[in-house]
């Protein structure tokens, strides 16, 4: 019997010793082995079926199994899938087209994933500051509580002391706000700083969006002071918060942005874009590069993503179950003691409760529900963009189940 067949007949307890003997034990999995997926719903290796709010965290926008994503995936395979950027392609060229775009913004560059996003965000911001100003000392402000990735650039602006700690020497010149406090910002404004970074909301941290004053207020701190504002869009973007890109709702635009998750739908891949203006004066050949980045297939996948959200009316969609999700989680907050309150925006939202989540989630799995939390006390629901009524009533009768048990 080769590896194949003898996996065919392992059980999912076999499944998970044998993938801790091999695996980096960076990671606490749920005791469960999941096989395959469609639309909202996944299935484990014994048939268990899951209806999934956390969609990949924030990146299954379309569903599992979209299958006019999976054909152009198919036939791009057949095709091209690297060649790497000493070359033009078609797909590479359809999809920072409809990207940039969708983005509002003027250029673009592909990654493989959104911490590699962060990082070429914040290394544009440094290029651009030594280009216009001269000298290389310079600081980035940061948010408390933010997350951008785990890659050592961007960890440095990750305000989580939690990730940070064991890397801190190498974390870089970062200060850290708190955040939607303005005043906490300006208080550490220097001629050294040429740029802030921050999530429109919040989703590691806590599921905590931004107010609009806010945004505006570091939207004028930076014209005034000459320094670039850089939005991390990579959970929140991409329709989540019922529109393309969060900072499209608030009207307060970025000078850089990162995005990733849903833009690829599962396939890996990440962007940041930048303003004309920037770009000028940023990032020229030599400045930065990846072997894998921006390659067809994760071009191809972006272009078609980028297709079916506007055919199907995806963000539509989204303004349409929002308010619907609102209003079951407000009223699970009211019937539970123990949930303090909700809060989000679009399909991107959070329970905050008054003790630890662990169980609660452990035994939303068991009812046959995936969820997701935000620290400790939040659970987060970032489900696909398709979801339905009927599939957040079935979420909160699961929920409610869940919580029960463990009261």
């Amino acid at each position: 019997m080769n590896i194949t067949e003898r996996m065919i007949h392992m059980t999912q307890q076999q499944y998970i010793d044998e993938s801790e003997q091999v695996l980096l034990h960076t990671y606490t999995r749920y005791q469960i082995v999941l096989d395959h997926g469609e639309g909202a719903y996944l299935y484990d290796t014994d048939g268990k079926k899951y209806l999934d709010f956390v969609a990949g965290i924030a990146v299954h926008a379309l569903g599992h199994g979209n299958r006019e994503l999976a054909d152009a995936l198919k036939q791009q395979l057949d095709r091209l899938v690297h060649v790497s950027n000493l070359y033009y392609t078609v797909p590479l060229l359809e999809a920072a087209k409809k990207a940039t775009k969708a983005a509002q913004m003027d250029r673009v560059f592909f990654t493989n994933s959104g911490a590699e996003a962060i990082e070429g965000a914040v290394k544009s911001a440094l290029k651009y500051a030594y280009t216009v100003k001269g000298g290389t000392d310079y600081e980035v402000i940061a948010m408390n509580h933010s997350f951008h990735g785990r890659t050592l650039g961007a960890l440095s602006v990750t305000g989580n002391e939690k990730y940070r700690a064991p890397f801190a020497a190498f974390c870089g010149a970062v200060k850290f706000a708190e955040f939607n406090d303005l005043e906490s910002v300006r208080s550490l404004l220097t001629d050294k700083t040429c740029a802030i970074i921050l999530e429109p909301v919040q989703g590691e941290g806590g599921i905590y969006p931004a107010s609009q004053a806010f945004l505006e207020g570091v939207r004028k701190l930076c014209d005034e002071n000459g320094i670039l504002l850089i939005f991390d869009e990579i959970q929140c973007g991409m329709g989540r918060t019922g529109a393309m890109f969060t900072w499209q709702r608030f009207g307060v635009k970025p000078d850089i942005m990162a995005a990733a998750k849903a833009l690829g739908c599962g396939i890996p891949v990440g962007a940041f874009f930048m303003t004309e203006k920037v770009a000028g004066k940023s990032l020229t050949a030599g400045d930065h590069g990846s072997t894998y980045a921006g390659n067809p297939l994760a071009t191809t996948a972006v272009s078609t993503v980028l297709d079916i959200y506007e055919r199907n009316h995806i963000i539509d969609h989204v303004n349409e179950v929002a308010p619907y999700l609102e209003k079951k989680l407000q009223e699970l907050s009211e019937q539970f003691e123990c949930i303090e309150t909700h809060r989000g925006i679009g399909l991107m939202q959070g329970l905050v409760f008054k003790k630890p989540v662990a169980d609660i989630v452990k035994q939303a799995i068991q009812n046959g529900l995936l969820l997701a939390t935000a620290g400790t006390n939040i659970i987060r629901f970032v489900p696909p963009l398709i979801i339905t009524k009927e599939q957040i009533d079935e979420m909160a009768d699961k929920l409610a189940a869940a919580i029960k048990a463990c009261q």
